[in-house]
């Protein structure tokens, strides 16, 4: 067992994490502050090549795997969870159509998925359903060499500013789970409008907005895989998603160890640094353990899904894990901090309400319960 990185993913990781640190961190702040996508750190990033990080060069990839994309998420979500995020939800798109898409799909949809001209969006969630996604109200009807769209999502990330949407609705309302389908419908459609934005108290600059669809027609051409196909498509792209959440949730959890440590070795008191305290050090001790767990569980999901095993309940256990492990790093940190720690001045704030959105995206905690305790007990 092997626990080291290549040294393609070392040098990925480096370099992910200096163009992190050096072009995205800076405007974390403000971003959140003003609820700003930051389609600037967007733009950058395409340029570096991290839009398609695990796909094929043949489709404007880097062909790093579910490895490299659990690196870049990390590094990058330690910089600027909203950022993180949104390339998080990018790649769980476009996933969509590089595992169900046929070639000219991949051509037309992935290729500028993965080379960062385009940005991708999921749209599954609606206003009514929420966790039980199987009850997708949105319906598609043929009419001629077209689908015809009518419904609503819900908490689409980057609603708005992408521009390809991978939109679940159901093809056969008899058939339940098994009559949804998966169609590519981009920006600017007829019929195809956008809603409320949603203001939250963390990852605020992500933009999640209301779709509507109204008598919307695509080609036929648009659909992934064949019709029924869209619960399976939503949850192999879902599990490698969860991935990204998890990678995410250790990027926010490291970013408050660390500024902890930093804090901790400046601010005195009676005399001495609170590194020097015990109660500061078990605290410290703690985080790092609970990282390094959740990293290994991240990690652990994503050469799973790399070398073709099944892997749905060890990406819910890391992305389970991930965000709770989140939640108590940054509570940690905002208490190491003290009264600065409740200041916007100082950044663990913003880490604590980024690490709370985690427990609730691409499938609550109890959710992730639910997926782990059916594979044990089956």
């Amino acid at each position: 067992m092997d626990f080291k990185f290549t040294p393609e993913q070392e040098r990925l990781r480096k370099m992910v994490s200096d163009f992190a640190q050096n072009e995205i961190a800076p405007r974390a702040k403000e971003i959140d502050s003003i609820g700003e996508f930051p389609s600037d750190n967007l733009s950058k990033m395409a340029k570096q090549g991290l839009l398609g990080i695990p796909f094929p060069p043949d489709y404007g990839g880097r062909d790093e795997g579910n490895i490299g994309y659990a690196l870049a998420v990390e590094e990058v979500g330690k910089a600027c969870a909203s950022t993180g995020f949104i390339l998080g939800v990018h790649v769980m798109s476009a996933y969509c159509i590089h595992l169900f898409g046929n070639h000219q799909q991949k051509k037309d949809f992935l290729t500028p998925l993965s080379s960062g001209d385009k940005l991708g969006a999921f749209a599954l969630t609606e206003p009514v359903t929420g966790s039980d996604a199987s009850a997708t109200k949105t319906t598609v009807v043929i009419d001629g060499s077209e689908y015809v769209l009518n419904g609503e999502k819900c908490f689409v990330t980057s609603s708005g500013h992408a521009e390809t949407y991978i939109v679940f609705a159901v093809t056969d309302l008899g058939k339940g789970p098994k009559g949804v389908s998966a169609f590519v419908v981009g920006k600017g459609t007829q019929g195809f409008e956008f809603g409320k934005v949603e203001d939250k108290i963390g990852l605020r600059a992500t933009s999640n907005g209301r779709l509507t669809f109204k008598d919307c027609r695509i080609p036929r051409d648009n659909l992934l895989g064949r019709e029924g196909d869209g619960f399976k498509i939503a949850l192999s792209a879902i599990d490698r998603g969860r991935i990204g959440i998890a990678a995410l949730g250790v990027g926010i959890a490291q970013a408050a160890l660390d500024s902890s440590k930093t804090y901790a070795k400046q601010r005195t008191q009676f005399g001495q640094p609170i590194s020097s305290f015990q109660a500061i050090q078990f605290m410290i001790a703690d985080m790092a353990t609970e990282i390094e767990a959740a990293r290994l569980l991240a990690h652990k999901a994503a050469w799973l899904a790399d070398a073709g095993g099944r892997f749905t309940k060890q990406a819910s256990m890391a992305k389970l894990y991930a965000s709770e492990v989140a939640m108590r790093a940054t509570i940690n940190a905002v208490q190491i901090h003290g009264g600065y720690g409740l200041l916007k001045d100082l950044p663990v704030e913003r880490y604590m309400r980024d690490a709370k959105a985690l427990a609730i995206i691409e499938g609550t905690s109890e959710m992730q319960r639910v997926i782990i305790s059916r594979d044990e007990l089956k």
